[in-house]
């Protein structure tokens, strides 16, 4: 038994299916379109929402302060190695399925299980805290115009039970009140709908999408530089080593992402080039982003205000920023922008995630680990539509009744889990098949992956124990559904049916 949980699926015959498969998928992304993705899934959320609670802290853990800048330049150095990692990866195999495809290929069959059904917590379970937030600015940005919506539609229950007064205004039926968020249903739906028709037409709107949110936040450096006061930075670490621990795990949120370019890699036209340059070009670029906003962040607000403010100011950071700043010229106008480029950027963040979550479940239903139906192709558009839908039902209805509350921890766990077996992988395969040809060389291995492997432990230590309890929850139920369906479906099990 340990012997077939542990097969590995050897590269060539992953490469010789996607060749030989009527189900293809259709390149048309080139090195700029994979860029846009990268930082389309990148910047949003984390940015934007935050490095508030990163750099004052909470009942959990304690603030980074100003040196949230190092707390940035920690996490973007973790997953610069694990980059690495990825793009070599992505260069030697172009296949749709990220890290569950590369653990088939190195662990075997049960680590990819596992890699694939961990990253439905990136993907998937980030993307409805990602459309929970989505509505709230949204909500917030609209009010601007006059335009309101009635709390009962636009809060999940577990909320409004703490809002006075709105479960009793809420419509009942057979004394049941309806509560529900409608508007993290709308943006999902409308998300799912553009993917179906095309991948082409989904990176073009994502381009634009990104490069609205670079204005925005350019826009918030120039801006809020005028406003640093360098006595701000002062105590520059207020609760030592620790609050700059604590605000790497929290902002590592912020950098998830680059990896889900590597999910499009049967869409794209030279996936050897390419993609290794949307992986580290797209990570360079908003790490420097990050480390300037972050400066400006902290150089607004002192650290000994920033503590006394609510932790749902603290989550439109920018926003509170500016408002410190009390700008007095156009300070309403920048205000409304920071909120407008906040909606863009969860957009962006909505749509690339949605897309690796449709092609990981495609690439494991084409192994015979997931049902059939899962891996076909729109006769069309051709898009996996099937996964797609589904995706985005299941994104969609989870948001319209779920609170954000703890999915950035359970987001991060699974995703740095991931990136540690991406870097294991690397270590294996230089062993076993050093001669195949790599279109991008991960640099000083075994050491690039190891430092990898550690700092993304570390990353992982600073979160806290109950993240953890629900992360191997969630592995073991996954682990479950393996033996009982997948390990018998499987495509390398000669007794399948498939």
């Amino acid at each position: 038994m340990q012997k077939n949980i542990f097969r590995v699926k050897r590269l060539d015959s992953i490469l010789a299916e996607e060749r030989d498969s009527k189900d293809k998928l259709k390149r048309v992304l080139g090195a700029f379109d994979v860029v846009m993705l990268g930082i389309g899934a990148i910047i949003g959320a984390g940015i934007f929402a935050t490095i508030g609670t990163a750099a004052a802290g909470d009942f959990a853990r304690p603030g980074a302060g100003p040196s949230l800048i190092v707390s940035f330049i920690i996490t973007g150095i973790a997953c610069g190695f694990a980059a690495l990692c990825y793009a070599e990866f992505a260069s030697m195999v172009p296949i749709s399925g990220s890290a569950y495809t590369y653990s088939y290929a190195t662990l075997g069959e049960v680590v990819a299980w596992i890699i694939g059904w961990d990253l439905i917590i990136e993907y998937a379970v980030g993307n409805v805290a990602v459309a929970i937030s989505w509505a709230n600015y949204f909500k917030t940005f609209v009010s601007g115009f006059g335009i309101y919506f009635p709390e009962w539609i636009t809060t999940d229950y577990r909320t409004a039970t703490k809002i006075p007064g709105l479960i009793e205004h809420a419509p009942h039926i057979l004394g049941i009140p309806i509560v529900f968020n409608i508007l993290a249903m709308g943006i999902v739906a409308a998300i799912t709908i553009l993917l179906v028709i095309g991948i082409k037409e989904s990176s073009r709107t994502t381009t634009v999408m990104v490069i609205i949110k670079l204005i925005v936040l350019t826009i918030f450096i120039v801006i809020g530089f005028q406003y640093v006061k360098p006595a701000n930075w002062t105590p520059f670490a207020p609760n030592g080593w620790k609050g700059i621990q604590a605000g790497a795990a929290i902002v590592f949120f912020a950098y998830i992402g680059f990896d889900a370019v590597s999910t499009v890699a049967e869409e794209v036209k030279n996936p050897k080039r390419d993609l290794p340059i949307g992986i580290i070009g797209s990570l360079i670029v908003c790490t420097i982003f990050y480390i300037i906003v972050a400066a400006v962040f902290t150089g607004i607000i002192p650290y000994k205000d920033l503590v006394k403010t609510l932790s749902t100011s603290q989550a439109e950071p920018l926003t509170l920023a500016l408002q410190y700043a009390n700008i007095k010229t156009w300070g309403n106008f920048f205000i409304g922008l920071i909120a407008f480029g906040s909606v863009i950027a969860h957009t962006a963040v909505l749509l690339v995630f949605q897309m690796g979550q449709s092609r990981i479940f495609f690439s494991m239903s084409r192994d015979g680990l997931l049902p059939k139906s899962f891996s076909k192709v729109h006769p069309k558009y051709r898009t996996p539509y099937i996964t797609t839908i589904l995706t985005g039902v299941a994104v969609g209805i989870t948001s319209m009744f779920t609170s954000i509350d703890e999915m950035v921890d359970l987001t991060n766990i699974g995703t740095l889990f991931a990136f540690i077996l991406v870097c294991v992988g690397i270590m294996i395969l230089r062993k076993k098949d050093p001669e195949r040809e790599r279109g991008f060389k991960t640099p000083f291995v075994p050491l690039i992956p190891l430092l990898g492997i550690f700092s993304c432990l570390y990353l992982m230590l600073g979160l806290p124990w109950i993240t953890w309890m629900r992360f191997c929850i969630w592995l073991l139920i996954g682990l479950a559904i393996y033996f009982l369906y997948g390990r018998k479906k499987s495509r390398l099990n000669p007794a399948s049916n498939n």
